[in-house]
């Protein structure tokens, strides 16, 4: 074989493989908030991964998981403005859309604006300083809301692909969060999936293409039907038989209560 080939298929192997793999067997906590007067985050879980804000999880935080043998994966939104985020000057006024339906100070964003792909650039150079394992991007799939602006599915899956490329550039592992009709156009460049309610809404299917690629699906769930013991262990049962790492939490993700269906 010719050696620049032969050279050239090392480096893609190695450039495959420089970031973090999480597998269909990666145990996790999900938590974006607290509640007042207790710290944030809670870290006494017996799990592989956390998931936690960008902004708000002190460096302190990272080190300590890291130092435990855990993975961290960096919580940030890609498709809405945050009016509370450092960064929140920066955004163009121009990029800034419909007001995000039950979230104060929260506006859906523009993917296509080109200024917009600078701040997310930022953010990922941030989430590699700190040394997150991954990161979890927000609202990746915009155009099926109602933005304000005239976005395609075309747009998302530009603006996605630009994401996770960005993302392995920088040795991030990146989790596709919901966007669950582009899944199947999407697997291959995601690491994981984040999903919220796919038993719920009857839609858990969609995801198998990330199982059959050995990538893990964290799926949360908030209805309160799954207070119900009875509920919750039929809940466990599914995502067990779909190898989901489901969890039962509040919808302000804030740690108030956590249900896992490790052991339900």
């Amino acid at each position: 074989m010719d050696l620049l080939l032969t050279m050239a298929i090392i480096l893609s192997a190695v450039n495959e493989n420089r970031w973090y793999h999480p597998t269909v067997s990666t145990t996790w906590q999900w938590q974006l908030n607290t509640t007042p007067n207790r710290s944030y985050p809670n870290t006494n879980y017996d799990v592989d991964l956390y998931d936690l804000d960008l902004f708000d999880t002190e460096q302190s935080t990272i080190d300590a998981l890291h130092a435990e043998d855990k993975r961290v994966v960096c919580y940030f939104s890609a498709g809405s403005f945050e009016e509370w985020r450092d960064d929140a000057d920066s955004f163009p006024e121009e990029a800034l859309g419909n007001n995000y339906d039950g979230w104060e100070g929260e506006r859906w964003l523009d993917i296509r604006h080109s200024g917009l792909r600078t701040i997310i650039l930022e953010r990922l150079d941030l989430a590699q300083s700190k040394q997150c394992d991954g990161v979890e991007p927000d609202n990746m799939d915009a155009y099926t809301n109602d933005t304000g602006f005239a976005l395609t599915a075309e747009d998302q899956l530009s603006y996605n692909m630009f994401l996770s490329e960005s993302a392995h550039e920088r040795g991030l592992a990146i989790g596709l969060k919901n966007d669950l009709s582009q899944v199947e156009a999407l697997v291959k460049y995601f690491d994981f999936h984040v999903n919220e309610q796919c038993h719920l809404f009857e839609e858990c299917d969609l995801l198998t293409p990330f199982i059959n690629a050995g990538k893990p699906v964290f799926n949360a769930e908030y209805d309160e039907r799954y207070y119900s013991e009875d509920d919750f262990i039929v809940l466990c049962q599914d995502a067990e038989q779909r190898q989901f790492q489901t969890l039962y939490l509040p919808t302000a993700l804030d740690d108030t209560f956590r249900f896992s269906c490790e052991n339900p």
